[in-house]
């Protein structure tokens, strides 16, 4: 096979993301007849059909979809070697792409705005995960460089770097007693609000469960919508078990939040694929270890006064 046109690569995604032609030439702002004959050209260099076609929709064929995370890989190793140019240029342009789990979001955007407030020139994207597609995934495949998300992974693909630890607290409803620490053994007393099964938050309640003597488990509401964990607390729906930069959001709008004994903890920090970082990727990566270590420095300092 011949060497493969990188626009061809661009317009291959931009359909396939799109799910028909239509949307992804308008989205390229491009003729969709242009766009046809990109994509019959590189079809023409594979020597497969990617697509079948199906009225104005379009489906990937096998070969198609044996070729979207290549694809993604192959442009994601052009950003990097054209960033390279930045990185002479002090970052003076570029850009990041970061993917997250939710629950985390606050402590990607304490890293980005730090990051940003030393390379203003470079442009961040955190786009929303499709429901199911995991951090690492993401990341493997080339859709995002950097991601943030729990620890360890066990992709050998990525290398990971540890940011730090998080505690989970008990939120519940305002003006819920509560003694000043909550035995998790009591938490089959409890209806809790939960997010799906398979997510880290979920994952870390389950944990939290298995201290129970009695093996109750009740998910009074369970949902999709993080954002929704804190409001469903304060109007009464039960009880939910968050990370903590989320139970201190709780407390401000009224809950009742305690710490939990023992304390559940989940370890977190950055995945990148074991490859050639464009320039703004390592500057990330290098902002968040040295705010995390200002912060562990900070911490010891006021331990010891």
């Amino acid at each position: 096979m011949r060497a493969v046109d990188r626009r061809h690569v661009e317009y291959f995604l931009a359909v396939a993301d799109a799910g028909g032609f239509t949307r992804a030439a308008d989205q390229l702002r491009i003729a969709q007849p242009t766009l046809s004959q990109a994509i019959a050209a590189l079809e023409r260099e594979v020597g497969t059909a990617l697509f079948h076609r199906v009225g104005r929709t379009v489906r990937l064929t096998s070969a198609g979809d044996a070729l979207i995370e290549p694809a993604r890989r192959v442009l994601r190793d052009f950003a990097v070697a054209e960033q390279s140019v930045a990185e002479v240029r002090g970052l003076a342009a570029g850009h990041l792409d970061i993917a997250a789990i939710p629950t985390l979001s606050h402590e990607l955007s304490q890293l980005v705005g730090a990051y940003r407030e030393a390379h203003p020139a470079v442009a961040v994207r955190c786009p929303e995960l499709d429901a199911g597609r995991s951090v690492e995934a993401a990341v493997r495949s080339g859709e995002c460089e950097v991601g943030l998300t729990e620890l360890p992974t066990a992709d050998p693909a990525l290398s990971q770097i540890e940011l730090g630890q998080q505690p989970f607290h008990l939120a519940l409803p305002p003006g819920a007693v509560s003694p000043a620490t909550f035995p998790l053994s009591r938490f089959d007393e409890l209806e809790f609000i939960a997010t799906p099964i398979g997510t880290s938050s979920r994952t870390r309640l389950e944990e939290a469960l298995d201290h129970t003597k009695s093996g109750r488990r009740v998910i009074g509401v369970e949902t999709g919508h993080r954002e929704a964990l804190i409001a469903l607390v304060l109007a009464g729906a039960g009880a939910a078990f968050l990370p903590q930069s989320m139970a201190a959001q709780a407390r401000e709008l009224g809950a009742t939040v305690v710490p939990t004994s023992p304390v559940i903890r989940r370890r977190y920090g950055l995945v990148h694929r074991v490859a050639p970082l464009s320039p703004a990727a390592q500057a990330f990566l290098r902002s968040a270890q040295d705010r995390q270590a200002a912060t562990r420095r900070l911490a010891r300092a006021n331990l010891r006064e």
